[in-house]
């Protein structure tokens, strides 16, 4: 009979002997049964549907002049979308995605897909303030099935190549994240703001026809046999347990924060002079950092060789690094886009090391880790954010460039202080 509380279930550490002995398998090995499920076509559509879920988020950040005028809202009302779709976003990570440890994915995904299609069809024909809202929180809400789909990945791959996995599915929202403001702008400009909602509408409810049809029906460990107020306590408790897991969310809450500092604000010194760019190039920036999703991968597959440790500190010092080009923004374009490739790279590299070592502590709680880690980048995001842009206001880009490198420099004195004394799964996993 087995101990089903976190870390204690089939599939964690405290289920092999300490002395290196195995006991004998009767069934597949994990990687067998999980290798014909994540053929390169299924992750590069794990990939697409993340990228496709999270943009969904982000849509609305060019749009809200539009949206305004069209809804005769106020500049404060207006400024509300953003913040109530991350608001949702975040309530999603903690209520929606540990559901992934007590019920079968692939329902669960194909679900929230559907249910996310209602939310994007309640925007796009929304004619008040209030539905529109309601909408945008539902959209944030259900949006979070990005982070149920990199759990399911996580759980099919096999542990010698996880890093790997989830970097290549990471990508996908890397791209989707940074994409999202560039397609919307173009959509909107050829066919209104309501017409991103409706395409996007109709994008879901397909990935929910072909997921449906293509995701695995079991994932590579049974449900836990928890009920819900059992599985959101317990999410917290692996917190209490675990110093690798807070740990990991310090990072991701520091990193975030940074990437946060620089995308909401960037904006604001690109449409002054001397610039005076229109939305459609300000959006454009946003393919410079896709290199973001290079990142992603090479990341994973230095987890999988145990090097996340000095991949951690070697990113860090990147993000550090890439304020210096940032602040000379006002000056040479050039500048920043070099600020930009190398902040987006270092991001996703930490944030895939991350993923990758906190599912490692108790895969048949990988839904419950990444959610509950995902809080904390969502925390991140919203303090970057919030920040940065009451900091411009006040102080100008010189000042947000400064809040951006002490963000930064607090990750890289983190790991300073604490890369001999944490425990690293993926260097135990690769020594074995």
């Amino acid at each position: 009979m087995h101990d089903n509380r976190p870390g204690h279930g089939p599939g964690t550490d405290e289920a092999v002997p300490r002395h290196g002995c195995r006991p004998p398998r009767t069934g597949p090995r994990r990687g067998e049964a999980s290798a014909s499920a994540l053929s390169r076509g299924v992750v590069i559509l794990f990939a697409f549907a993340c990228g496709a879920a999270v943009a969904n988020v982000y849509f609305s950040q060019p749009l809200l002049v539009t949206i305004g005028r069209d809804l005769a809202m106020s500049p404060a009302l207006v400024g509300s979308v953003v913040t109530l779709t991350h608001i949702g976003y975040g309530l999603g990570l903690f209520f929606l995605v540990p559901l992934g440890d007590t019920t079968d994915r692939r329902r669960l995904i194909v679900a929230q897909l559907l249910l996310l299609v209602a939310a994007l069809g309640v925007v796009a024909v929304a004619h008040s303030a209030a539905l529109l809202l309601a909408g945008m929180a539902a959209t944030g809400l259900l949006a979070v099935v990005t982070q149920t789909l990199v759990a399911f990945a996580a759980s099919l791959a096999p542990p010698a190549g996880r890093g790997r996995i989830v970097g290549q599915v990471t990508s996908g929202v890397v791209i989707g994240i940074l994409l999202a403001r560039t397609a919307s702008g173009l959509v909107a400009d050829l066919a209104g703001w309501r017409a991103v909602y409706l395409a996007s509408a109709s994008l879901t409810a397909l990935l929910a026809l072909v997921l449906h049809r293509v995701l695995p029906r079991h994932g590579a460990a049974p449900p836990a046999p928890l009920r819900y107020g059992q599985l959101l306590r317990s999410t917290i408790t692996l917190f209490a347990r675990e110093q690798l897991l807070r740990l990991r969310a310090l990072f991701g809450l520091l990193i975030f924060a940074a990437f946060s500092t620089l995308w909401s604000s960037v904006a604001l010194p690109l449409s002054e002079a001397p610039y005076l760019l229109p939305h459609s190039a300000i959006g454009a920036l946003g393919l410079i950092g896709v290199a973001g999703a290079l990142a992603a991968t090479a990341a994973g597959r230095l987890n999988d060789r145990g090097l996340s440790r000095p991949t951690t500190g070697i990113a860090l010092t990147l993000l550090t690094a890439s304020w210096l080009p940032l602040a000379f923004t006002r000056s040479s374009l050039w500048a920043l886009a070099l600020g930009v490739l190398l902040l987006d790279l270092a991001v996703q590299a930490v944030h895939v090391t991350n993923q990758a070592l906190i599912y490692a502590l108790h895969p048949e709680a990988g839904s419950r880790l990444i959610g509950g880690y995902m809080v904390f980048y969502a925390i991140g995001s919203a303090t970057g954010a919030l920040a940065a842009t009451s900091l411009y206001t006040v102080a100008s880009w010189g000042a947000v460039c400064a809040l951006g490198a002490a963000f930064s420099s607090l990750g890289l004195a983190l790991w300073t202080f604490t890369r001999h004394n944490t425990p690293d799964p993926a260097a135990k996993l690769t020594a074995e």
